[in-house]
């Protein structure tokens, strides 16, 4: 089992490979155009935590303090606790690939090497210095506030923004838009800001099994 101790892998990718639209995050995430015990956000939240299998690919950033990584991402969802994040460059060549299944965690490199964990957070940091709440972004993705303490809902009962602190860490994610072609609908694009730091994704399109 190799050692996660070793230098940082991620390499910049270009701007152009990705257009993202900036966004602000708003001052109060618990102000939100309806109640969360509303009977439609139960619905929709209902409907999302039914999905069992699901995918969708498009463009991610990470843009950091002292570093700033672009690439095509693609999620895979084998069951609720199982799933696949792959991030690649412009060329379609493997920058990161991490598997989780069962409670384990494997990371492949731009290299080909593996590393394993039962902390992908930590391991996704030690090795590209991105700091990635997986647990929660799981969830976020699907538009699903996880663990935060305060979120707010739209009219269209989706969510539209969430805080969330761990320790020292303090979390702000806003939802710009919707994918309206997929039941239920689900997160087309979305940023996630933490400190200095900032996730921008934007998926091209669900496929929902």
């Amino acid at each position: 089992m190799a050692s996660i101790q070793l230098p940082r892998f991620i390499r910049l990718l270009p701007l152009c490979s990705l257009i993202l639209a900036a966004c602000t995050l708003p001052d109060n995430t618990e102000k939100g155009d309806v109640s969360a015990t509303s009977a439609g956000w139960k619905a929709q939240t209902e409907q999302i935590n039914q999905l069992q299998r699901y995918q969708t690919r498009g463009s991610f950033a990470y843009i950091g303090t002292t570093q700033k990584t672009y690439a095509r991402f693609f999620w895979q969802q084998y069951s609720p606790d199982n799933y696949k994040l792959l991030l690649t460059n412009p060329v379609g060549s493997t920058e990161l690939e991490l598997i989780v299944k069962d409670g384990q965690t494997q990371l492949t490199d731009n290299k080909g090497q593996k590393y394993y964990s039962d902390d992908p957070d930590s391991m996704i940091y030690q090795l590209t210095g991105m700091t990635i709440p997986m647990e929660n972004l799981r969830q976020w993705i699907v538009g699903l506030p996880g663990d935060a303490q305060s979120y707010a809902i739209s009219n269209q009962y989706h969510l539209k923004a969430l805080s969330w602190a761990q320790g020292m860490e303090k979390w702000k994610v806003t939802y710009q838009s919707y994918d309206e072609k997929v039941s239920p609908q689900l997160p087309n694009r979305l940023d996630i800001e933490q400190g200095d730091n900032r996730i921008k994704l934007k998926m091209d399109s669900w496929t929902l099994n």
